[in-house]
């Protein structure tokens, strides 16, 4: 049977346009060991470790006619130095310049025609104790995975002691990719099977009385929301703009232990700490713009949520939630904006009130995938009318990681821009610290070294608080 992509994983893209690509990404900083960097070290942990991550040798393969969405295809000309490559920083290799570099890199759109990651070792770089120091760039396309198997793939090129851990390698051989009549055959094969699978679990108690009440509810809730929250329009804001092909970066360092620090002072969860630091942010970034900010102000942010079960971590593809959640950018002082947003959360975990991915699926699922196009593509253009900027976390190992032999000190993601969003903000927390990307529109945010200072500001104003 093939691997066919799911509704969610096909839809990003059909949203990727020249100006949207879809990838997410990382920056990982990497303290160099004496000798420089080993790459084809590197390079051979990648080619002996590929074998966990079948899909990272695959391709797309599409259906004549879209009858149906595509299928995963055994790339047959899998080359492995076209997707990890080699480069170095100009001197003196500063932060700047990696910064520079990653919004470059992540400008350019995926080659559809072979598997959809890359990664970039760069060398040059110089830490702020002047000690040579190298970064490993990554790209995955969203179509493979979402923000939690992002941080899970990293298992292909990291280790939990200097020493690389052994790997039993396996001969590899394609599979032919198959024709375009087989395609249609299979396509049409599922399509057939779908009302008797449907029928089979029917009868085989997945799916019970109870369990069926309860999805309807579930889902009638998450469509309730999304209405609502299209009813009301996102807040007019510089966050939103036409945006260009090429982007900006911007990174911002803090400590795990001071979120900790607020939550338990003032309650809620890390994560309404994360999301009342990202307001403050906010703020202070639309005062130096000169944007009216008035008490009443504020802004609207989709934060993704993974929605996977125990038994299915680790497993590629796309499982997520979404909450909007008005941020309080005109609330002046920081501990009424944390407990404002915490109350906002905890309204939303309480209704069911998010936007199921599945909900969504259970509706695109049976659609053919021209018109899941159509309404992906639609979805896209009408983020500007839902909300301003996505905000998401994704936690990391809080331990220290090597790769080849190089421990990562920091590592930061990169969050895809939607249509009509300048920025993104995304965040991991790794051994005790919390990584911030900014990734924005070069021409619509040429700000966004102020935004990531900021978030560092608003951070010790929460910390001060406490003290």
């Amino acid at each position: 049977m093939p691997d066919r992509l799911s509704p969610l994983d096909v839809s990003f893209l059909y949203m990727e346009t020249l100006t949207t690509p879809m990838h997410v990404g990382g920056v990982a900083i990497l303290e160099q060991p004496e000798g420089g960097f080993d790459f084809d070290r590197l390079l051979g942990v990648i080619s002996e470790r590929i074998a966990q991550v079948p899909r990272y040798r695959q391709v797309v393969k599409w259906v004549p006619g879209r009858i149906a969405n595509p299928i995963w295809v055994d790339d047959e000309d899998f080359d492995i130095s076209y997707h990890v490559r080699h480069s170095a920083l100009p001197k003196p290799g500063n932060d700047d310049q990696l910064r520079e570099l990653v919004a470059r890199l992540q400008s350019r759109p995926l080659d559809r025609n072979r598997p959809l990651w890359e990664i970039y070792v760069v060398e040059g770089l110089q830490g702020d104790d002047d000690r040579p120091r190298a970064a490993i760039i990554t790209k995955t396309h969203h179509a493979m995975v979402d923000g939690r198997s992002a941080v899970d793939v990293g298992a292909m090129i990291l280790d939990a002691t200097p020493e690389t851990a052994p790997t039993t390698v396996e001969p590899w051989r394609p599979a032919p990719a198959p024709s375009g009549l087989a395609l249609l055959a299979g396509a049409v094969a599922d399509n057939i099977r779908r009302p008797a699978g449907a029928l089979d679990a029917v009868r085989s108690g997945v799916f019970d009385a109870r369990n069926t009440a309860t999805r309807a509810v579930s889902t009638a809730a998450g469509f309730l929301s999304a209405a609502s929250v299209a009813r009301k329009r996102a807040p007019d804001s510089p966050l939103n703009a036409e945006i260009g092909e090429q982007r900006r970066y911007g990174m911002a360092v803090t400590e795990l232990d001071d979120y900790k620090r607020v939550r338990k002072a003032y309650g809620g969860t890390v994560n309404d700490v994360v999301l009342a630091t990202v307001t403050g942010a906010l703020r202070a970034w639309m005062l130096t713009r000169g944007e009216p900010v008035t008490t009443s102000t504020s802004l609207r942010a989709m934060v993704p949520v993974s929605v996977r079960s125990s038994d299915q971590e680790g497993a590629l593809g796309n499982r997520v939630s979404s909450y909007f959640v008005d941020l309080p950018v005109g609330e002046p002082n920081p501990v009424v904006r944390l407990h404002q947003i915490s109350y906002s959360m905890q309204a939303h975990k309480e209704a069911g009130q998010s936007v199921a991915a599945d909900a969504i699926i259970a509706l695109s699922g049976f659609a053919p995938p021209t018109i899941h196009s159509a309404a992906a593509r639609l979805a896209s253009g009408m983020t500007k009318r839902l909300f301003n900027l996505v905000v998401t976390n994704v936690p990391g190992p809080q331990m220290p990681l090597w790769a080849a032999g190089a421990r990562m000190l920091e590592c930061y993601p990169v969050v895809p821009l939607a249509k009509g969003q300048a920025v993104s903000v995304g965040l991991t927390s790794y051994n005790g610290g919390v990584y911030y990307g900014l990734l924005a529109d070069r021409d619509a945010m040429p700000d966004v070294d102020v935004l990531a200072t900021s978030i560092e500001d608003a951070l010790s104003e929460l910390v001060e608080g406490v003290r």
